[in-house]
């Protein structure tokens, strides 16, 4: 329950993000966390435009962050925060670990937090095995401190920082006159408390002695192991017990696994790791960060019962407008003013829309109904919103609700309207600098038209020289955006707001026709015109009045 609770969902709009698609993403995440305490997060699905950029720094706003694929990603799971382990802890302490973590892999961690390595339950039960190698604890490199440790020993002698590095693990049952024939120099050996064993094995060259059952240690013994570098180690366990236990004092880097590791990175699509887990036997698989860092491990459970992105939709409510992936995100909510080209979505949502000129409206009533007050910062958001899908209630999109809305919330913000809108306005048609491409894509839509795929584009200016010096670069670029969004037609719309008048550029077999039968404009046939254009008085808004009667003529 906690991890559903913890879930974030994004608020995103189209696309070719305008300024009401990304102020309404912002401002609906603000009004959700304000009304239910849970993590929304404004994103935007594309670039910010210069009209949107302008309106955010003038309310001193960041930017949301930019969301290309809502696929699930690794960081979208439950991440187990397996704690990394060093590389030389004892085989006992990495099984206690499992035992207490209810984990059967740990991740070995440098300091600088790459990934060493990893140890699984089924590496340490291999170790039991191999009974047979009386020089394993050498082999391994194993340090006096992981014996300490896993004998719940004292060090009487020696330093606990020093290995056992050769030599072999017997234990000192026989006569010390039989000791001499199978103690080799570097040994290392269990015993009791009998002064002649302890001093035999000392004299043959023992690295260290382990005296069990809480024997004492004589003061000659201590006095010649001193001399001869031989480290002693006292136990209460007896030598049986103390037998057993040793080989659980190797470290862990002897038996992990280091090469060949199959790791995944928290930005990876899980629908392109399945695969890879479903093809290894592994439960547990390391996650790292985009550095290589070690984050956490996920099951394989965990990644079969994955969940979708959660995500709110403004601003728009088709598919082909939508961000990438959106066919594997959980849609919670769609918030829109546009015809319905419905998103279709696995179980019902809650879906908000209304027919007036700008979605920040629909999202200004939402604050009101839940009495949840504007601060100045999202009226300001929300009114810029309003006057750039308007164009400042010019357009024929716009309602008495729109206006009301805009002129309430310009109050709350400490604006005067016109004379921001003038300055916004400018800021979003200052082309200068920009290319053909950033141009065209500024404010660019796909649309459906049975079996026809059309793309609209659009620049509103106070200029009209402005306008008019960027036309040729438009019709230029036509053809290349039509194959690059394998487009049937597209449209360009240079809209003046001052004339509230578009010259629309045409590009595709049919498209200049379509136009001309959409509005009842007549071919120029007086060889003038050279240029794929209808002029069209009165045209302003792309949504209510170009794509209806588009789609109505191509229909026909």
């Amino acid at each position: 329950m906690d991890q559903e609770l913890k879930r974030k969902t994004l608020v995103i709009g189209h696309r070719n993000p305008d300024t009401d698609s990304i102020c309404s993403a912002v401002c609906y995440a603000n009004l959700k966390r304000a009304v239910t305490g849970e993590e929304y997060i404004p994103a935007r699905a594309g670039h910010v435009n210069g009209e949107t950029r302008f309106v955010l720094d003038y309310f001193g706003m960041e930017e949301p962050a930019l969301v290309e694929d809502v696929r699930t990603q690794v960081r979208d799971i439950e991440i187990r925060k397996t704690k990394g382990v060093a590389d030389n802890i004892s085989l006992k302490r990495a099984w206690n670990i499992m035992q207490e973590n209810n984990v059967v892999t740990i991740p070995a961690v440098r300091e600088d937090g790459t990934l060493e390595g990893l140890i699984t339950v089924g590496d340490i039960t291999k170790t039991y095995m191999n009974i047979y190698d009386s020089s394993i604890l050498s082999k391994a490199n194993t340090q006096y401190s992981n014996i300490i440790e896993t004998l719940e020993a004292d060090l009487v002698i020696g330093t606990a920082d020093a290995y056992f590095s050769q030599g072999k693990v017997l234990i000192a049952a026989a006569n010390p006159d039989l000791m001499e024939f199978y103690i080799e120099p570097h040994d290392l050996v269990i015993l009791g408390n009998r002064y002649e064993s302890q001093l035999c094995a000392i004299e043959m060259g023992a690295d260290c002695i382990i005296v069990c059952e809480g024997a004492g240690v004589s003061m000659t013994i201590k006095k010649i192991a001193q001399e001869r570098g031989c480290t002693i180690i006292a136990t209460t366990y007896d030598t049986y017990t103390a037998a057993r236990l040793i080989n659980q004092s190797m470290p862990i880097s002897y038996f992990m696994t280091r090469e060949h590791l199959i790791t995944f990175e928290s930005d990876d699509y899980i629908d392109e790791i399945r695969d890879v887990m479903a093809n290894k036997r592994h439960r547990d698989f390391p996650i790292l960060d985009k550095d290589g860092r070690y984050l956490g491990m996920i099951s394989r459970r965990n990644l079969l019962g994955a969940k979708g992105k959660r995500v709110v939709l403004v601003d728009h409510n088709e598919k082909n407008q939508a961000v990438a992936g959106i066919e594997n995100a959980e849609i919670m909510e769609i918030i829109d003013h546009h015809r319905l080209g419905t998103i279709q979505t696995m179980s019902p949502v809650f879906f908000r829309n209304q027919p007036l000129g700008c979605t920040a409206t629909i999202i200004y009533q939402m604050y009101q109904e839940a009495g949840v007050k504007v601060e100045p910062k999202i009226a300001g958001l929300l009114c810029s919103a309003i006057v750039s899908d308007t164009l400042l209630f010019r357009s024929p999109t716009c309602t008495p609700m729109d206006e009301m809305a805009a002129r309430s919330l310009a109050e709350i913000a400490g604006i005067e309207i016109e004379k921001y809108a003038m300055e916004m306005f400018g800021a979003g048609s200052n082309l200068k600098g920009k290319s053909d491409e950033e141009i065209f894509y500024q404010d660019f839509k796909r649309f459906t038209s049975g079996k026809i795929a059309i793309g609209v584009g659009q620049i509103t200016s106070l200029n009209g020289d402005e306008l008019e010096s960027i036309r040729p670069r438009v019709i230029h670029y036509m053809e290349n955006a039509r194959q690059e969004n394998s487009l049937d037609l597209v449209f360009f719309m240079l809209t003046n707001i001052l004339t509230e008048s578009t010259d629309l550029i045409c590009e595709g077999n049919g498209a200049l026709q379509l136009a001309e039968k959409a509005f009842h404009t007549e071919p120029d046939e007086s060889g003038e015109q050279t240029e794929p254009l209808v002029r069209l008085p009165g045209v302003v808004s792309r949504k209510k009045q170009l794509i209806p009667a588009l789609m109505l003529a191509e229909q026909e």
